[in-house]
């Protein structure tokens, strides 16, 4: 197998890797934003959830509350009654020691009867705000999901058809050189590169002179003394020839 085989059966190598590369990078960007997209949702519905399951629990402990309060009204009542039939003192002290700490009672349930209420009103209004969130990312989601589904299945399929065309390439390179090709490529991402000016294309160093010329001769590959990148010469491309200028017209 010449020099000159090696090189285009790397060349077709590398575009295959190439193009397996720019979808594997658009494939990954596409199933995260989709995934970003439900998790983005799955969390709001689930504080949705948690809020309602919140404003359940003091509308529960509000209930209770109420009906504690309901109680020591009729406890206050009885006191009160039970104070203006007191025949002593120190009965109607003892009563009267009780109507005060029904009533500090009654009033704490009051004010925690308002905090429940304010921190429902939070609560609810807080859900909403959540709500409207979850409905426009849940609209989003509908309106581009498909799409999204639909782009990553295309996408699937390339990597899939190219994964083919790679390994048919594979067997078109001598299997010392793609173990070096292989090498090269987990570490830089790429591994090949040309030249045709003295310089490599992949990280712009510029050759010894003696290693340009013999990569000019073509009779061995080389790697970058920088990248370390298998390295071949490429022609340069021709230069487009310039229109004539117009011949000035003969006299008559």
């Amino acid at each position: 197998m010449t020099i000159r085989d090696q090189i285009g059966a790397l060349e077709r190598l590398a575009a295959v890797d190439a193009s397996l590369s720019e979808l594997g990078t658009e494939l990954a960007v596409g199933r995260e934003a989709l995934a970003g997209k439900r998790e983005q949702l799955a969390g709001l519905t689930d504080k949705v959830a948690q809020h309602q399951r919140s404003l359940e629990e003091m509308e529960r402990l509000r209930a209770e509350f109420m009906q504690d309060i309901r109680q020591m009204s009729h406890q206050i009542e009885r006191s009160r009654e039970k104070l203006g039939r007191c025949r002593s003192e120190r009965e109607a002290n003892a009563v009267q020691r009780e109507l005060e700490e029904l009533r500090k009672l009654y009033r704490d349930r009051e004010t925690e009867v308002e905090k429940l209420v304010g921190l429902a009103e939070q609560a609810r209004a807080e859900m909403d705000r959540v709500a409207l969130e979850q409905s426009a990312v849940e609209s989003e989601l509908g309106a581009s999901e498909g799409a999204s589904t639909n782009r990553i299945a295309e996408l699937e399929q390339a990597v899939e058809q190219a994964e083919a065309k790679r390994k048919e390439a594979i067997t078109a390179v001598p299997v010392v050189l793609f173990r070096r090709y292989e090498l090269i490529r987990k570490r830089r991402g790429t591994a090949l590169a040309h030249t045709t000016d003295g310089k490599c294309s992949a990280c712009n160093i510029v050759l010894p002179p003696m290693a340009f010329h013999q990569l000019r001769r073509g009779t061995e590959l080389s790697q970058c003394p920088s990248c370390q990148r298998i390295l071949y010469f490429k022609e340069p491309a021709p230069e487009s020839a310039e229109p004539p200028a117009d011949s000035p017209a003969s006299p008559p």
